[in-house]
């Protein structure tokens, strides 16, 4: 009985020496992202186009500024839906300048809409989603 106690005990302790490891690489390889990556600060992450007639393509810009040491590149721009074109800048935007990403909605259908444009950049881990609502009258 004593030798499966002292079994259990080495046991326990062999297997709590591994999940004390993995964190602690992780943490290092994140941090490490975090400090080589550029940063982008947005203008506007949501805007509001009010009342917009039916029939009319509304265009809605975003900017943003790269405020990192490295050049970001946007990567891809992908509207919500089918009612949303987008546009955006394709050279890469270096540290310190501004640059856009359009989004035009198609104003067919009355009544309101909120509407999503996800931008993918080499600065961020994450999409960012960026958001366009309004009424169509």
């Amino acid at each position: 009985m004593k030798i499966i106690k002292i079994s259990m005990l080495v046991l326990a302790l062999g297997l709590m020496s591994f999940s004390a490891i993995a964190p602690v690489k992780s943490l290092a390889s994140e941090t490490k992202i975090t400090e080589t990556a550029s940063t982008i600060v947005w203008k506007a992450e949501t805007i509001d186009v009010g009342e917009i007639p039916q029939g009319t393509p509304k265009a809605i810009v975003y900017e943003f500024k790269n405020t990192g040491k490295t050049a970001v590149v946007i990567t891809q721009v992908q509207g919500s839906c089918g009612c949303t074109a987008t546009d955006y800048t394709k050279e890469p935007i270096l540290p310190g300048k501004s640059a856009k990403v359009t989004a035009t909605y198609n104003a067919a259908n009355k009544g309101a809409f909120t509407k999503t444009v996800t931008v993918t950049t080499s600065a961020e881990t994450s999409p960012k989603i960026l958001t366009l609502k309004g009424t169509v009258i």
